[in-house]
């Protein structure tokens, strides 16, 4: 079964080289695991992260680019809970880091949505913003009824970019609060397909479309089998009722049966079960499915107009309750 932690332990493993794209991941994995805090006066960036392998990557990120240096620690058990970041990254001396990364506007305010120059750029920096939001607070459930990938955001400006920056490289992405949280859902697929392909995640993609197939192809074949389930029942049905008013015509007729409409009842009551093909296949010399039908046809309204002349109940009155009339 494909999960989060596998997807995350993929992508983490992903090589960049561009520096256009590493600074587009970083800044957004610090934007939504993190958050500016003054410390002692001075302004501290702060992320709270899920792996190790992801905290080596945003501090190699951070020491390869910018030449920071950065401290890592693990939460205590007790401030975690089951999903939650168990380590923190931490820039003490963040302010220039966080005006270099455009998470800090002029007024040393965090910005509220993505850096400007980030949800701009090329393409391959768009899916490493995607990939840095997947690493920071993604989520994947596999195909099925409920099958989404997922990305929690720290506002609705951050959402709202990460939809803009999907729609560039052709991905439909929508933006939903549910419960008080900010979140951007992919919902489709194939869309997910191709997500999970832009951003670096190919195995996850091909254990996805596995996963999507072997679901359609289950689906497909649930679809069959129940529409054989149901055309049994309803050939069954018929087979019952066809049955039982033939019955009925031989009883309401007796000796005053052509022959030929005779010999149709009774090849009906010898086989009941039979279809129409299978019937006239029996009958000698061999029948068509419509000679046979309509020789039961014509039996029928014979039976039911001889029991109207006597003011009898019909051949329909001899279906069991629970058939509907044929």
């Amino acid at each position: 079964m494909l999960s989060t932690p596998e997807v995350k332990s993929e992508l983490v493993r992903f090589p960049v080289q561009s520096t256009g794209e590493r600074v587009a991941e970083v800044a957004t994995i610090l934007r939504l695991a993190g958050g500016l805090h003054t410390i002692s006066g001075r302004i501290a960036l702060e992320a709270e992260l899920h792996t190790p392998q992801i905290v080596q990557r945003v501090r190699k990120d951070l020491a390869e680019l910018y030449g920071i240096r950065s401290d890592a620690k693990q939460l205590p058990p007790s401030s975690t809970r089951p999903g939650a970041p168990q380590f923190l990254v931490r820039v003490l001396d963040g302010e220039t880091l966080a005006r270099q990364l455009g998470l800090l506007d002029q007024r040393r305010r965090q910005i509220r949505g993505l850096p400007n120059r980030l949800t701009t750029g090329a393409q391959a920096e768009l899916a490493a913003i995607w990939r840095g939001a997947f690493l920071a607070r993604g989520g994947l459930t596999a195909p099925g009824r409920s099958a989404n990938l997922e990305i929690v955001c720290p506002s609705n400006e951050v959402a709202m970019a990460l939809v803009g920056a999907a729609s560039r490289i052709g991905v439909d992405a929508k933006s939903r609060e549910i419960r008080g949280q900010h979140k951007v859902l992919i919902r489709d697929s194939e869309a997910i397909s191709e997500m999970l392909g832009l951003i670096g995640a190919q195995e996850a993609r091909k254990n996805w479309d596995e996963l999507r197939r072997a679901r359609e192809t289950r689906a497909t074949a649930n679809r069959l089998v129940n529409f054989d389930d149901a055309n049994l029942r309803r050939s069954a049905q018929a087979s019952v009722a066809a049955c039982a008013r033939v019955e009925r015509a031989m009883e309401l007729l007796g000796d005053s049966i052509p022959e030929h409409l005779r010999y149709a009842g009774e090849l009906r009551l010898t086989h009941r079960e039979a279809s129409l093909d299978d019937l006239g296949a029996r009958a000698d010399p061999p029948l068509t499915k419509d000679a046979v039908a309509g020789r039961i046809r014509r039996l029928l309204a014979m039976a039911d107009k001889e029991a109207e002349v006597r003011g009898v109940p019909g051949t329909e009155a001899s279906l069991p309750d629970e058939l509907d009339r044929i």
